[in-house]
């Protein structure tokens, strides 16, 4: 229980710093807790950036933040051999990639090379440069931004590279009462400094948290109701014969291994020692929106990956 009030204060002094996006916060947690990597999405200015930085701020490791531009080559995330002519040697110069959080800021506007480079940090937690491979930190995290207005010059992400990561959270513009406190909070910062870090979380803390997050209890009722929901992406015809048509390819078995760890973190950040088909439902959209494939025709008729979790989860019922 201590740790679930830590991870409870932590969230309450981010709430604090991103306000009105709730979502963000909680979810930025869950991937923490979960060991995977989030991709963000929404407008300029909803600060994506101010998040994971506030993130980085009240834990006891290093930050770094990749601007992604269509010149940026993959040894600007990696690192890359340098010769010394006072050894006559090569001497492996580590990039970026090698901190414990990385944001990897509009990642949609990097070419296929970097992407691929970044792909293998995020999935395999090492980096290969060369005939040599350096292992990551075990405490790891990427957070991508992607800006939806911008199109232009941009690449768009494969679903390989969309199945690395553990979320896909969409944000949205705060309300007029958030946006006021924000105007507050930017008022009182630029003139007296940011508030430094009240909580600060070791990484044993984050390492024991995600072995209780790992044991808490799931009945076969949930796990079942879990299997069926990523089940009936792969084949809704069976549960909505009318999302046939529009689905082209569903959830993979990472997705399933995603559900779950996401339901759990979510389970014991609200301080519970068991996980609820709320849970399940509560973190579907942002594990499954970026494992489903659309077909040309949803495409044609405005239908979109939520509007079909949507039905999915209005179909799929929980076992008694």
């Amino acid at each position: 229980m201590a740790l679930q009030d830590t991870f409870g204060d932590l969230r309450t002094q981010l709430a604090k710093r991103i306000i009105g996006q709730e979502k963000l916060v909680d979810r930025l947690l869950i991937a923490l807790l979960a060991d995977g990597h989030l991709l963000v999405e929404g407008a300029p200015g909803l600060a994506k950036t101010t998040a994971i930085k506030a993130l980085a701020d009240h834990l006891e490791g290093d930050f770094h933040r990749i601007q992604f531009t269509p010149d940026l080559l993959p040894s600007d995330v990696t690192g890359s051999e340098i010769y010394r002519a006072e050894t006559g040697q090569f001497e492996f110069q580590q990039g970026p990639i090698f901190h414990n959080l990385v944001l990897a800021d509009e990642i949609n506007r990097a070419p296929a090379k970097v992407q691929s480079a970044l792909l293998e940090a995020m999935g395999e937690r090492q980096v290969s440069v060369g005939m040599r491979t350096f292992p990551l930190d075990q405490l790891f995290m990427v957070m991508a931004t992607q800006n939806p207005i911008e199109q232009e010059g941009t690449y768009p992400l494969p679903e390989a590279q969309l199945d690395r990561f553990l979320m896909h959270v969409v944000i949205d513009y705060p309300s007029a009462e958030a946006e006021k406190a924000i105007l507050h909070l930017a008022r009182n910062d630029f003139r007296r400094g940011q508030v430094a870090a009240e909580t600060r979380v070791t990484a044993d803390q984050v390492f024991q948290a995600r072995n209780e997050v790992a044991d808490i209890y799931m009945s076969e009722t949930v796990e079942q109701y879990l299997l069926a929901l990523v089940l009936a992406t792969r084949s809704p015809a069976a549960v909505a014969p009318e999302l046939a048509r529009w689905t082209a390819f569903g959830a993979s078995p990472r997705g399933t291994i995603a559900l779950d760890r996401c339901a759990r973190a979510h389970a014991w950040l609200d301080g519970r020692d068991y996980v609820s088909p709320d849970d399940v439902r509560t973190v579907a959209f942002d594990v499954l929106r970026h494992r489903i494939l659309l077909t040309f025709e949803a495409e044609a008729e405005g239908m979109t990956a939520d509007a079909i979790i949507k039905r999915l989860i209005a179909h799929v019922p929980v076992a008694a």
